[in-house]
């Protein structure tokens, strides 16, 4: 190696070096820049061991508690008009394993839900189902044309059973969503990424601005809101820079988004990406670092069944993260039926053992079941029955 060549290679790691350092001051002033979220998305080694230490001294400052809810799993349907690469739930009309989840279905799982002491009915569906001839005749015989009728009088159940319902169903708009409102405490929609992706070319509800459209309508509508981010479906790392500044944006004008999950993809047999490698470790602890310090105030969730914490559970609450999401002893993860969550025993003696505070929430965040214009009328009477005087879960 020649002399020039290796003083050249010196700069460029004293540039990034420094370039490192100046992105970490700029979030910490809450001023960074794409490039900055960019650069420490990047980070490793002894970069990645900094960024964890910053995001841990902020977490710091809003306690250690680690919430969770105890919710119950209900897929009403797995038709859906989107063919992501990645998904190993959605199924084809005729297929043997496609399923549509009838009245009596929903109230029996439901009533088992209540009897297991559950605070939350987490409804999903295939986005727009009712594409698919299949789906408008079920709703028929049931006495419906939409699938947005249908919900409504599922919540509406839900709510008379004392559990609180969550629903995410995809884009659908203003007016569809002003309806679910008032029997919903909160509502949900995984935004995976501001950006065009190959993963999403034949999936129409998975373009990045109708998405966005629809978490900034919630919250023009003051719905308590999830979304969050896929990490590895082909993203680069300016994607997921975007995705965490087009989040951060909207909840800055209106203040309603309640969590942002980090998930991780994990490969599916039989789907176009089942050969792809998830991301690393170091991968997904910077971006909940990150994450934390660019929203401080933000609850950051990373799911418990799908992560493989061979670091240790302790450093992603470190990096950030303050919540390990819904779980449930009456219902798989559809979505990852592979990844069995833990029970609550077990969830509860790991964040202990990390040296941290366990605490059950509603599936509306303690800030906002304190705050009755993110409520109907209908989902207070519940809120109040469910919560404590903090806003978690009344023991």
């Amino acid at each position: 190696m020649s002399i020039k060549h290796f003083y050249g290679i010196v700069h460029l790691y004293v540039g990034v070096h420094l370039g490192f350092d100046e992105a970490l001051v700029r979030i910490c002033n809450h001023e960074p820049t794409l490039e900055d979220l960019t650069l420490l998305l990047r980070s490793t080694d002894n970069q990645l061991t900094e960024l964890i230490n910053q995001a841990s001294d902020v977490r710091e400052l809003g306690g250690r508690e680690v919430s969770y809810s105890r919710n119950v799993f209900l897929p009403i349907t797995n038709l859906c008009r989107n063919r992501c690469w990645y998904c190993g739930f959605r199924r084809d009309p005729g297929d043997s394993e496609a399923w549509f989840m009838s009245l009596g279905r929903v109230a029996e799982l439901l009533e088992r839900a209540r009897d297991a002491a559950c605070s939350e009915a987490l409804f999903t569906l295939g986005e727009r189902p009712e594409v698919h001839a299949e789906v408008g005749r079920a709703l028929r015989e049931l006495g419906y044309e939409m699938m947005i009728d249908y919900l409504e009088d599922l919540c509406q159940f839900t709510l008379s059973l004392g559990l609180l319902p969550h629903t995410n169903v995809g884009v659908i708009s203003e007016r569809e969503m002003r309806r679910l409102r008032r029997l919903n405490a909160s509502m949900g929609l995984m935004l995976e990424c501001a950006a065009d992706l190959p993963a999403h070319r034949d999936s129409p509800g998975k373009d990045p601005l109708l998405r966005l459209e629809v978490i900034e309508t919630a919250g023009k509508l003051r719905v308590p809101f999830t979304t969050g981010l896929l990490i590895g479906i082909g993203e680069s790392f300016e994607d997921r820079a975007l995705s965490l500044l087009s989040i951060k944006k909207i909840h800055d004008e209106y203040g309603h988004i309640q969590e942002i999950i980090i998930q991780n993809f994990v490969p599916k047999p039989n789907t176009p990406m089942a050969n792809c490698p998830g991301p690393s470790i170091e991968e997904l602890l910077a971006i909940v670092a990150t994450a934390r310090l660019l929203m401080p105030e933000m609850n950051i969730q990373v799911p418990p069944n799908l992560l493989d914490f061979k670091c240790g559970l302790e450093t992603f609450l470190l990096a950030g993260a303050n919540d390990l999401g819904g779980i449930s002893s009456v219902t798989p993860d559809f979505i990852n039926p592979d990844h069995p969550w833990p029970s609550v025993v077990e969830l509860r003696a790991s964040i202990e053992r990390a040296g941290f505070v366990p605490c059950e929430r509603l599936p509306i965040y303690p800030r906002y079941a304190r705050n009755p214009k993110f409520m109907s009328r209908e989902v207070r009477k519940v809120v109040q029955d469910l919560a404590d005087e903090n806003g978690y879960r009344r023991g």
